[in-house]
């Protein structure tokens, strides 16, 4: 009974995160486009996502999330979406990414969150906006040095920096992401 109603409320988290991706008026899209920016110039310190950014099609990049968790779990944060990576990358698409986890956790904290696509088909996959990471998807932690045998999965590969806050955890949950194009 215990489990039926966490995981009731797990899935109201998820709901209630998993608003329409931001209609971003021009200064909001301006202020998340410098913060994107500053975000995306401290991943590519890290040696091991400088190694894959130049080939990826794409990236969508999220300069904040906010996660909470207290057994049952949430995270939302607002980022931007690339095709290209280059001096030539265009901005094609905000995004609304939000989590909702269940176990053992508890704690608040703040991450940057880099998500680059292998190709054309993943880009298109997320775009869509029915894409989502399942409970098995990991991400690399570049803060802490980013696994030299990082790889994508699905055409996707995942990079987080922790910015603040103390979470313990060991839970399972997913992530969704719904876009908003920019035209």
């Amino acid at each position: 009974m215990r489990i039926a109603t966490l995981a009731i409320a797990a899935i109201a988290v998820l709901g209630l995160a998993a608003c329409a991706a931001p209609k971003l008026d021009d200064d909001g899209r301006a202020e998340l486009e410098l913060r994107g920016r500053t975000a995306l110039a401290e991943f590519r310190r890290n040696e091991t996502v400088e190694r894959f950014f130049p080939d990826a099609y794409g990236y969508a990049i999220f300069p904040s999330v906010a996660k909470g968790a207290a057994g049952i779990g949430g995270a939302r944060g607002t980022g931007l979406v690339y095709r290209g990576t280059g001096s030539n990358a265009e901005l094609t698409g905000s995004a609304r990414m939000s989590q909702a986890t269940i176990g053992a956790q508890i704690g608040g904290q703040r991450y940057r969150e880099l998500i680059l696509f292998q190709d054309a088909l993943a880009y298109d996959r997320f775009m869509r906006s029915n894409f989502a990471f399942s409970a098995q998807a990991s991400a690399v932690a570049a803060d802490a040095g980013a696994s030299a045998d990082a790889a994508y999965e699905a055409g996707v590969m995942v990079f987080t920096m922790e910015r603040g806050g103390l979470m313990v955890e060991a839970s399972i949950g997913g992530q969704d992401f719904n876009v908003e194009r920019i035209d």
